[in-house]
């Protein structure tokens, strides 16, 4: 009948598989990561603008007491 035949060897191709999904989780987490730094960068630009807004309010308010 027909001879019997070894399947093909796809290690390789099983590896590249693997290092290009790595690579992606890795570039993401990375992504993710600096998202993250630049939500706090916002959060306490914000907070010091809202501060100084608070600040500036209550300025007018204590000058016309006096």
């Amino acid at each position: 009948m027909f001879p019997l035949e070894a399947p093909p060897d796809t290690s390789a191709y099983m590896i590249a598989g693997y290092v290009i999904f790595f690579v992606i989780a890795a570039i993401y987490l990375i992504s993710l990561l600096v998202r993250w730094r630049n939500l706090n960068q916002d959060m306490t630009t914000l907070e010091a603008i809202e501060k100084d807004n608070k600040r500036k309010a209550e300025k007018p308010s204590k000058e016309q007491k006096n």
